[in-house]
């Protein structure tokens, strides 16, 4: 009998008969089939010969020097296990005993030390996140305002385990999930064990990937990497997404570069100055590229959502698809979105946004979808 999500998406079962699709995203698929275990339990037993005293009585600086020695050594494992991972390697790095500290560890402290002076983003508002809120517009206590498989994704990921944060890095005047992005407080408080949790029951029940979304998920960098700690414990298996506008700093990559295992990011705009007047941030090309290129040179498996903004084909949909042409061609999958609709300020203010205060009309969906095939890019498998 077929499952009620595959009745609604069959292509979320016959897109891995593609062979591309299979090639680009093989990590993902061998933790999703649970052939591999996810980049979470490798930091979670990868130990560090130190007792938690001795980690917690450590400077910031130094706790950053024993993350970058043993992330190497993470690196390592994954890029082994990716070539070859035998039953007894899933074992070994999914039912062993947790060390007394780890890398995963590592992280956690650093994460909420962060928290007093945030930089999780490249905003880097400094503010003690204990005391009040960021640019983010969240404190270190992060709401969720829901969670459910969703059948929506791309292909490869239905059904997704979505858990959508509230609060957002970005201040997007179109944003279509600005109930939750720009008034963080409607959501339910939420701790890492119930975060925990929620993700085991969301794999235990179909969900073929956990997916941090919002809003955006970075300012709960910290909640999502405590809450790993009990995935590991339980022997839980699944595959972490990273669904992103990636305006993350260095630091905030480090801290979620060896525990996700696939990643959603989007690639709004390209040029700084569209993210400027339509997301209010600084250096948004300049940012996401160094984090993209940061995730292909390290080969992650990656689908790429770029949104096609009515007016702005030139200025920002060929010059991301050109990006993705000469950075990351034979390796991410892209969606070309067509789903742009003038939402949240733009409707309020049509006359201040004129150049977005209407849906793409099929000719720029068409020029844009004929330029990523005149490019190369692997995309029609997961645009819908």
């Amino acid at each position: 009998m077929l499952r009620e999500w595959e009745l609604i998406r069959p292509d979320a079962i016959y897109v891995w008969e593609n062979k591309e699709v299979r090639e680009r995203l093989c990590w993902y698929y061998e933790v999703m089939r649970d052939r591999a275990p996810a980049k979470y339990h490798i930091c979670a037993r990868l130990e560090i010969p130190m007792k938690k005293d001795e980690l917690l009585q450590l400077k910031t600086e130094e706790l950053w020097k024993l993350h970058d020695k043993y992330a190497e050594e993470v690196d390592k494992i994954w890029r082994e296990l990716k070539t070859k991972c035998t039953i007894e390697d899933f074992r070994r790095w999914t039912e062993t005993s947790l060390p007394e500290t780890s890398l995963l560890d590592v992280k956690i402290l650093i994460a909420y030390r962060t928290l007093k002076e945030c930089i999780f983003c490249e905003r880097k508002c400094k503010v003690n996140r204990f005391e009040r809120k960021g640019a983010c517009l969240t404190t270190a206590t992060m709401r969720i305002s829901s969670y459910f498989h969703h059948p929506g994704e791309e292909a490869p990921l239905v059904p997704s385990g979505t858990i959508f944060f509230t609060g957002c890095t970005f201040r997007c005047v179109y944003c279509q999930n600005w109930e939750i992005s720009q008034y963080p407080d409607e959501g339910d408080p939420v701790n890492a064990k119930q975060l925990a949790i929620i993700q085991k029951w969301l794999r235990e029940t179909g969900a073929r990937n956990i997916n941090w979304v919002g809003g955006d998920p970075t300012p709960a960098i910290h909640v999502i990497l405590e809450s790993f700690k009990y995935l590991a414990e339980w022997g839980v298996n699944v595959p972490q997404l990273w669904n992103s506008n990636m305006y993350l700093s260095v630091e905030g990559m480090k801290l979620i570069l060896h525990v996700m295992d696939i990643w959603l990011p989007d690639m709004k705009y390209g040029n700084n100055k569209c993210g400027e007047r339509l997301s209010i941030v600084k250096r948004y090309w300049d940012v996401i590229t160094r984090n993209m290129k940061m995730l292909a040179d390290r080969d992650e498996d990656c689908i790429i959502r770029h949104l096609v903004l009515p007016n702005h084909l030139e200025c920002c949909t060929k010059p991301v698809l050109e990006w993705i042409a000469k950075n990351y061609k034979d390796k991410a999958l892209v969606n070309i979105m067509d789903q742009y609709r003038p939402e949240w300020l733009v409707a309020k203010y049509p006359h201040k946004w004129p150049d977005i205060a209407r849906r793409p009309t099929r000719r720029e969906i068409e020029q844009a979808y004929n330029y990523a095939r005149e490019l190369g890019l692997c995309w029609e498998p997961v645009t819908r």
